[in-house]
């Protein structure tokens, strides 16, 4: 601890006016999205890239290669099928912070973007002398577009601003839960010099300088697109189910859900579930559940 207090301070004293901002990922059969994340964070002013890739088997390791043409983008091969996620995006924070000479690192997943509520790039509503900043992060609603021929997840224009609450039992054997309105949990920002390590899902961080200079920031937020069509929720509730067969990985009650639903044959049905009518989305709307807030991202 003491060690990565010191670090922290070497930083702040040595730091310079310009902010380099890296953004990491920890990514796995992602064709269908990483290009368009990582070139909508370049325009918001990331920087530098890692990207550990943990055996992607869709062309995702492709993509990120022509990338590598076009940005300041590392790519790490991660072997491991164990899924530690904590101790990975650690060892990125770690890697950012000595390869890339980073500042700050996002901690990022590639159906995540981050922007400004307001004005201005992601730089004006950070400081090279943060720790850990915390950011509001807000699921992405569907309606019945999702199931056009040609519906791409940026489509998505309706986000969840006042999410409901179910408990934990719920969220894992109810089957009247609107699981994409459901509250989630915030994600972070943060100073690779001092970090003690993430923790699993990147919304929380231990560092040796967290208790005095934490801090929220309501004018950066996240869009959080995880169902973007039946094909990558099956492909994706499929890897989450051999993990929980093979490994120990910790993961969330509503991975758990679909998991047991695939297994009982109902993923369709789920996926059904997500897509809301008018009547619903109108009733939602007006109780301020849901807010309209579309992104403008640029389709690859």
């Amino acid at each position: 601890m003491l060690h990565k207090t010191l670090q922290y301070w070497q930083h702040r004293i040595s730091s310079h006016s310009t902010l380099r901002l890296a953004m990491s990922f920890l990514v796995k059969n992602e064709a269908d999205i990483i290009e368009d994340n990582i070139r909508f964070h370049a325009a918001q002013g990331v920087q530098c890239f890692a990207v550990m890739d943990n055996n992607s088997n869709d062309g995702t390791r492709e993509i990120l290669e022509n990338l590598k043409t076009e940005f300041d983008l590392h790519v790490i091969d991660q072997p491991d099928q164990s899924y530690q996620q904590a101790r990975w995006m650690t060892e990125l924070a770690e890697y950012c912070r000595t390869q890339l000479k980073a500042d700050l690192v996002i901690s990022n997943d590639a159906d995540e973007f981050w922007q400004t509520e307001g004005e201005g790039s992601l730089h004006d509503y950070l400081n090279s002398i943060d720790s850990v900043v915390t950011v509001r992060r807000y699921n992405m609603a569907l309606d019945s577009s999702v199931l056009r021929e040609n519906y791409h997840y940026s489509d998505a224009s309706l986000r969840v601003k006042n999410p409901i609450f179910y408990d934990s039992s719920a969220q894992i054997n109810e089957t009247a839960v609107a699981m994409l309105l459901i509250k989630i949990s915030p994600k972070t920002i943060v100073n690779p010099h001092g970090l003690i390590r993430m923790k699993g899902g990147n919304h929380r961080a231990k560092h040796g300088w967290r208790l005095i200079n934490a801090r929220k920031e309501p004018g950066i937020c996240v869009h959080h697109y995880p169902i973007r069509s039946y094909q990558q929720f099956e492909s994706n509730i499929q890897n989450r189910k051999r993990l929980l067969e093979t490994t120990d990985a910790k993961m969330g009650d509503h991975y758990r859900r679909w998991v047991r639903i695939l297994n009982e044959g109902k993923l369709q049905e789920e996926f059904n579930r997500f897509i809301l009518s008018q009547q619903e989305i109108e009733t939602l709307l007006k109780l301020g559940v849901l807010e309209n807030k579309k992104l403008s991202i640029k389709k690859s």
